[in-house]
This record gives C-alpha cells, structure tokens and sequence, in this order.
C-alpha cells in the first residue's frame, strides 16, 4: 500500500510538472486591419488625401518614408525590428506569399468563426447577436487536462459574447464595455471599470483597444492564463469612419500593445522561454482608395489576411517572401498542434497548416 501511495504522489508531481512545462499561447488579433500597411507601411494615395487625413504634414511625418521598408518600421516598429529577427510574418502578397479567409462574407463574425472554429459555417453571414453553435478551440482548451481552467478571452467587440457563445461555455470572457468582475480587484481594475461605467462610449459595440489591453494585462499578471485571446477593434472602426490618420495611430498604437504583452511574459517566470504569440485579423480590406474603409463580399482584397507568430519554438524566418498559401481556417488546429493537442469539435475542422508547423521545433 505504501508503494502505491508513492507511485501515486510522483505521478502526480510529474502531472504538475507537465502542466508547468507546457507551451503557453497568446492570439491576439486586430480587426480589419490590411496586409498592405502591415508590410509596405503607410499608403500614400490615403495618408496625403484630405478626404482621410485631417492633418497630412503630421502623419508625413509620423509615417511617410521614399521605402516601404521604412515605411512600415515606422508604422509598426516591434514588428519589424523585433518579431522580424525573432520570428516569422506571413501574407506579402508582393512575393506571392498569401494568408487568406475562406468564408465568402469577409466581415468580422464569419471571419472569426473561421479564426477561432476551423470550420466555415455558410450561415454565419452577418455580424449580428446570435450565438454560435460551433465549437471553438479555446473552449476545446478549456476543457483539456493541460489547459483547463487556463485559458482567458478578451475582446473590444461585444459581438464576441456570442462568438464564442459565453451562455454555454466556463471560458472566462471580457468583451465590450463589460466590467471586470473579481474578488481581488486591483487598483488598475478598480479604475478601468470606472472609466468604462462613467465613459459616454459605453453603448458603443466597440470598447476602446486601451481598456481592453489594461483589463488583459492585468489579468494576465494576477491569474497566469496559459491560452490568452486578445481581441482588438479600434482599427477597423476608424476604417469604416474613413480616418486613415486614426487607423495609422491605432495600428501604431497595437504595436505597442505587442511590445508591452512580450516584455511582461519575458519578465515573468511563468512565462519566460515558454510562450508564443499568434498575430492576425478576422478579414481584409478593399484594396483601393475607393473601397479601403469597407470590407465584404463586393470588395476585392477582403479576402487577404497576415499573420505573424514568434517565441517559444518559432523558427526565426523574419518576413517570408516563398510563394505560398495559407487559409484562416487552418488556424485552430495549427495552434492546438503547437500546443500538443488535438482540436476536435462537433463540426469538422479543418487540418493544421503543414506549412507553419515545418516552420517550427515544436514536437521535432
């Protein structure tokens, strides 16, 4: 008996162990933001169009160069002089490399059904408030013996509530101008739910992406999540607003949130040398001055997505110019093969990319 007890004691060390040692994984996504500005910088038939700009000579400034290189290490310099020499960005389509949705409709709801099912659901046509009856990866995670419990989503967008069909699900979720709700609340906490309960933009669909990071960040640092979804949102409202000058900022802005998000892993032992970050976006944009603030089914380059990962395991490809195809529906299983796993969901979801995952040292 006492031998049993033993063996029972170390098997459940080395389940600790385990549980330790396992990859953590942020995804962080920003809406509707294009491939374009992501690697040629800002687009100057917008940022020197009054129509768009309020004010050109400051974002001449803030933006403009005579190359796309250092255009878009203006734009978004974490990206391209970090995650650029430590990891991988897919999606110039300049080089025939292409990142792409599936789902015919190229608005948010359809595109991150795809993003977070692996399965395109032709009845998931509008972005309206009703809940998803498909089985999402980070509930799939929740309930796994590695990741349950572990897993945490943030969101701008309310509509995320219903995404991720919060009723039936024990993910926790904070979307919208929803206040944190803890027995332990922070200062930071205390003060952000203020903000939003008193902010004259609390009916709005969409939070502003600094409170989302705030609520995020502080979460993060108090309960260790092992899967974190970040979903930002303020880039493709400022689109459809038709403020190229907002839309520049509030990328530039994302960029920061990047940066802050992997010092504060790096600086954590918890998350130390055992995290990688997945980037992306729920859909493109028209790729022309005419149609770049709107997205959908009519407008060609709605379609083109991006995405750029680095951390633990990531091979440091910088920006990869191999003429390739890789599809958003190939997302949730990618991810659940990073992590070990294997996304299984009452619909059927579509195979990991092979593409990123002989782009990595994971299970090598």
């Amino acid at each position: 008996m006492k031998y049993l007890v033993i063996a029972f004691l170390l098997a459940a060390n080395t389940a600790v162990c385990q549980d330790t040692n396992s990859p953590n994984i942020f995804i962080i996504t920003t809406d509707g933001f294009r491939w374009q500005e992501v690697f040629t910088g800002a687009d100057s038939s917008l940022l020197f169009n009054s129509s768009y700009v309020d004010d050109t000579a400051t974002l001449r400034y803030l933006y403009w160069a005579n190359t796309a290189e250092e255009r878009r290490q203006k734009l978004m310099p974490f990206l391209w002089n970090y995650v650029a020499q430590k990891g991988q960005l897919w999606g110039n389509r300049n080089y025939g490399n292409d990142v792409s949705v599936i789902n015919p409709y190229k608005i948010s709801y359809p595109g991150y059904n795809e993003l977070l099912t692996g399965y395109n659901d032709w009845f998931i046509s509008l972005n309206r408030k009703t809940y998803n009856s498909n089985s999402n990866l980070l509930d799939y995670l929740n309930n796994t013996d590695r990741y349950k419990n572990k897993v945490a989503a943030f969101g701008s967008w309310k509509l995320f509530k219903y995404i991720l069909n919060n009723p039936s699900s024990n993910l926790p979720l904070n979307c919208g101008y929803q206040q944190s709700e803890d027995d332990t609340l922070t200062l930071t906490e205390k003060a952000t739910n203020y903000i939003e309960a008193t902010s004259n933009e609390n009916k709005e669909a969409t939070r502003r992406d600094m409170l989302t990071f705030t609520l995020a960040a502080e979460y993060i640092k108090k309960k260790h999540p092992k899967v974190v979804f970040i979903g930002f949102g303020e880039t493709d409202e400022f689109a459809h607003n038709g403020r190229y000058d907002l839309y520049l900022n509030q990328a530039n802005l994302f960029d920061k949130f990047l940066a802050e998000l992997w010092q504060l892993t790096q600086t954590d032992k918890f998350y130390k040398n055992k995290t990688l970050f997945f980037i992306t976006t729920d859909h493109g944009r028209g790729d022309k001055p005419t149609t770049w603030s709107t997205h959908g089914f009519w407008a060609k380059g709605s379609k083109e997505t991006w995405l750029a990962e680095f951390g633990a395991d990531i091979q440091p490809l910088g920006e990869v110019k191999e003429k390739d195809s890789i599809h958003t529906i190939q997302f949730p299983q990618t991810i659940a093969n990073y992590l070990g796993e294997d996304f299984r969901a009452d619909h059927r979801v579509a195979a990991a990319s092979q593409i990123l995952l002989s782009a990595t040292t994971i299970n090598k």
